[in-house]
């Protein structure tokens, strides 16, 4: 009997994970259903209407915030300037119950809800937080007080 080289797979891609231990080529094909498998949920969560399975997300005060982006950008007037649409985005999600902000979920919310796209979000960050309008931190970013006095908050 000859022992063949163990090879051992823990991976995570969002609410789907698999660990397992055993030959490479088992592991190998359990990582290629994983990978199928990940393809259809996410084929099938792109396919949803918007929120169809989901319970409304609550804003930060505890009441539930459902204004539709397109709505709340129009609102904000931030339909023309690309950084000042960044900004009422990223409030617009953190209302939302989003609690780290990054720019690919601003460019997501946008793209999932049919707005026009931002050119660079990275450097819309970049432009927002040099006006003292958002910091980074912890991976993400978030909206500062400056930020939120200038979207409308006392």
């Amino acid at each position: 009997m000859t022992n063949t080289p163990q090879a051992k797979l823990d991976i995570k891609l969002g609410s789907l994970s698999f660990s397992g231990e055993g030959d490479q080529d088992w592991l190998t094909s359990q990582l290629q259903m994983l990978i199928d498998c990940a393809e259809t949920l996410n084929r099938d969560a792109l396919s949803q209407p918007q929120g169809a399975s989901q319970a409304p997300l609550k804003s930060p005060n505890g009441s539930q915030f459902q204004e539709p982006l397109a709505t709340y950008l129009k609102s904000k007037n931030a339909e023309k300037n690309q950084n000042m649409r960044f900004l009422v985005t990223a409030d617009w999600l953190r209302r939302r119950g989003s609690e780290t902000l990054t720019s690919g979920m601003v460019a997501r919310a946008l793209l999932d809800n049919h707005q026009s796209r931002l050119g660079n979000p990275s450097d819309c960050l970049n432009q927002n937080v040099a006006k003292g309008l958002c910091e980074k931190s912890n991976g993400g970013f978030f909206i500062t007080q400056i930020g939120m006095k200038t979207l409308g908050y006392e």
